[in-house]
């Protein structure tokens, strides 16, 4: 019998003993390795937080009981058995259940989350409101020891330390960063601290010393002493606890159990703010995922029996990550002042190379990118040339870091923005759709955008000899169409756009990778009997305002073409420089992404979607023009 079948939420879970959770975890794991199989997907993540999920559901009565997953790609179990079972196959497809957690999706998702650290400030705000509000249900925030190194999860452990709110923050600790101490002596700690008769006589005594004249005092100095020096040798949380929080393990994550007996312990008894560290295995049940949880993190379709990904079947370019991977490579042979950062992301923004061939200048800071920025301006202000690559939706998270310590000394970083525009899968929280709009209101930033793979060497090679202030290169996730021309580094004339084809009615303009779209709409066009010029703008800013005066001049029609937010965009900022320098008669037309959140699905159905099918923008312009396209 398939005993998760049944499990239509939570309530049906609780229903079962003890001793049938086992299969039920079992069965879980192969319902994730199934289906992640054909869809892709976070799979070591939720591998290894099926036994937690299957404990915090049992012994919390949520909805009601509120869980916060941070990051979310650990989530899947959670979805599974909270009624998202049968939808579980659309995960991450165009109309189907998110990757992560969405407040819109389900009651059991209490807050929408997609990037990392969130967990602990989110749990404590339901919990403070909870509070204030007079409700009466627990709070618990589930964050994994990779997000602990974001500044935003210690800033709310010491809100939460200093409060004296019920809440439990559930460290989930994948990698034994923080310790291995798992066995019969942690057992009986927690065993220990956990037991309410324990610590009804701790309280007694404690109350009773206190209230016994000078002497009394003294012993309490002398018990909270020793008892702070012992915590620091057998129990690993004593950081936590100088925090203010009451710390329970470490607990082996696998252990439904042992997690059982301590979180309704915790929910029944405890007060105030508490950390449960529990130690799981990523990838865990699944020996591939396991033996390389960096692959089947975010993994694409791949075959269950051997673990190996489906490849396309025809072969593609080489990414836009690898093809910035590889120059640097290069550039860091000629120029020992290039040193490279990421955000724990070294695999994703192709920096694995430069870490092996220079490991002295590689830096992964962790999930900081407000330090990763900061960290490069102090690199920079000793002459280095810090080149720090991170994706479009993480780099938002260091604003005012680029604006306060970048820009204002107007120091020499280089900013490679991976997964620039729409992303696909991952959807909103990781769409790239808003670098442009933001960075814009940067004073003295450069913002280029490669339309190939050689284009990409040369903005790279450019940025890190430019001495005029941070630059920003910005490229999309997915393959770089190939330049079979000179490999040599050149340099790329700073807000120079480049005439690719000739027209005399209209001038296309598209930014980057949006180059392939505005290629058909000319095509299109062409067809119709529209001459349309076609113009690799190459720099979103500075924009070269005698280049665009000509343009005004030349073209009954201007359109522009850009993978970001219409709002404060490339376009916008034509329209802008339009309005300060004279337009003309020219008819100015803005293609770009709307003024809201896109949902997950396919790059080319989100872009139909949007209006940014080659066919749609066509007709605009020919309307426009006077004229029609078939």
């Amino acid at each position: 019998m398939n005993a998760l079948e049944k499990i239509n939420s939570p309530a049906d879970l609780r229903a079962l003993p003890i001793d049938r959770l086992p299969v039920v975890a079992q069965q879980l794991r192969d319902f994730l390795i199934e289906n992640i199989s054909r869809t892709g997907g976070h799979l070591a993540s939720s591998l290894g937080t099926v036994e937690l999920t299957l404990a915090l559901h049992y012994c919390y009565d949520t909805p009601t009981d509120k869980i916060v997953w941070d990051v979310g790609h650990q989530a899947y179990p959670h979805k599974i058995i909270t009624g998202r079972r049968e939808r579980f196959p659309t995960i991450r497809q165009y109309g189907g259940l998110s990757g992560f957690p969405r407040i819109s999706e389900s009651p059991y998702d209490c807050f929408s989350v997609g990037h990392a650290s969130t967990s602990i400030s989110a749990a404590l705000g339901l919990a403070i409101g909870r509070d204030l509000l007079g409700e009466k249900h627990s709070v618990v925030a589930v964050i994994g020891d990779g997000s602990m190194s974001g500044g935003l999860a210690f800033e709310g452990l010491n809100n939460l330390g200093s409060s004296s709110t019920d809440m439990t923050v559930v460290l989930n600790d994948n990698e034994m960063s923080i310790s291995k101490n798992v066995g019969a002596m942690s057992r009986y700690f927690n065993r220990m601290i956990t037991d309410k008769r324990y610590n009804k006589l701790k309280d007694y005594v404690w109350e009773f010393l206190g209230d016994r004249s000078t002497i009394g005092k003294g012993l309490r100095t002398l018990i909270k002493t020793v008892d702070d020096g012992l915590k620091h040798v057998v129990i690993p949380g004593k950081l936590f606890e100088d925090m203010g929080l009451r710390y329970f393990g470490p607990i082996n994550g696998h252990n439904m159990a042992d997690m059982i007996e301590v979180f309704r312990s915790i929910r029944e008894n405890s007060k105030g703010p508490v950390l449960v560290h529990v130690v799981t295995k990523k990838g865990k049940g699944y020996q591939h995922a396991e033996d390389n949880s960096t692959k089947f993190h975010g993994v694409s379709k791949f075959t269950p029996e051997t673990g190996a990904v489906i490849k396309a079947a025809t072969p593609v370019a080489p990414s836009y990550s690898s093809v910035f991977g590889s120059a640097m490579v290069e550039l860091g042979r000629t120029n020992e002042k290039i040193v490279a950062i990421t955000a724990a992301m070294p695999d994703g923004t192709g920096l694995t190379d430069f870490r092996d061939a220079y490991p002295d200048r590689f830096f992964d800071v962790g999930i900081a990118e407000g330090h990763a920025v900061t960290f490069a301006a102090g690199l920079a202000q000793k002459g280095l040339r810090p080149v720090v690559a991170v994706y479009s939706s993480f780099l938002q998270r260091a604003y005012d870091q680029i604006m306060q310590d970048v820009a204002l000394d107007n120091l020499n970083v280089v900013f490679c923005i991976d997964r620039a525009g729409l992303v696909g899968d991952d959807g909103p929280t990781h769409h790239g759709n808003f670098d442009v709009s933001y960075l814009n209101t940067v004073p003295g930033a450069v913002i280029m955008a490669p339309i190939d793979e050689k284009t990409l060497r040369d903005m790279l090679f450019t940025a890190v000899n430019y001495n005029g202030g941070p630059v920003f290169i910005r490229y999309p996730r997915g393959s770089a169409p190939a330049d079979p021309g000179n490999r040599e580094f050149e340099t790329v004339e700073i807000a120079a756009p480049k005439l690719i084809k000739r027209g005399t009615q209209a001038a296309l303009l598209p930014l980057g990778d949006m180059y392939e779209d505005a290629v058909q709409v000319r095509e299109l066009l062409s067809a119709q009997g529209i001459s349309a010029a076609l113009i690799d703008v190459r720099f979103a800013k500075p924009l070269n305002v005698d280049f665009y005066k000509k343009l005004f001049v030349k073209y009954r029609l201007v359109a522009t073409f850009e993978n970001n937010t219409l709002a404060g965009g490339f376009g916008s900022s034509v329209q802008c420089l339009a309005a300060q320098i004279g337009g003309g008669k020219t008819k100015l037309i803005n293609f770009g992404l709307p003024d809201r959140f896109i949902q997950h699905g396919d790059v080319a159905t989100l872009k139909k979607e949007v209006g940014l099918g080659a066919e749609d923008m066509a007709k605009s312009i020919a309307a426009a023009l006077g004229g029609n396209v078939r």
